[in-house]
């Protein structure tokens, strides 16, 4: 997952730059970024093109978002829950009460 110090143009010019045929320690120099930084944006990027075996920026995007939603629903259910448990400790269920003629 990308980290939110750079920005992605920021990212893709870097890439660019590298792919250009200049060497990653010379960009890194210039820029003021470490050389491992510049090679885990490569990495992700060939992940992204589909050139590595990976999960994409957009799947690791996804799964954020659908693990946080789970987390919620997950919460709402446990809340639920336990107001179902304080009603039935307050309100008698319908088949207590006289039968009606």
């Amino acid at each position: 997952m990308p980290r939110r110090g750079y920005p992605p143009q920021f990212r893709r010019k870097v890439l660019d730059l590298v792919e250009a045929g200049r060497p990653v320690r010379e960009v890194a120099r210039d820029l003021g970024i470490s050389e491992q930084t510049i090679y885990v944006w490569r990495k992700q990027d060939l992940i992204d093109k589909g050139r590595l075996p990976r999960v994409t920026t957009i799947e690791q995007t996804e799964l954020l978002v659908a693990r946080r939603r789970i987390r919620e629903l997950e919460t709402e259910l446990a809340v639920t829950k336990r107001a179902i448990e304080l009603v039935r400790g307050v309100v008698p269920p319908k088949g207590c009460s006289k039968p009606s003629r």
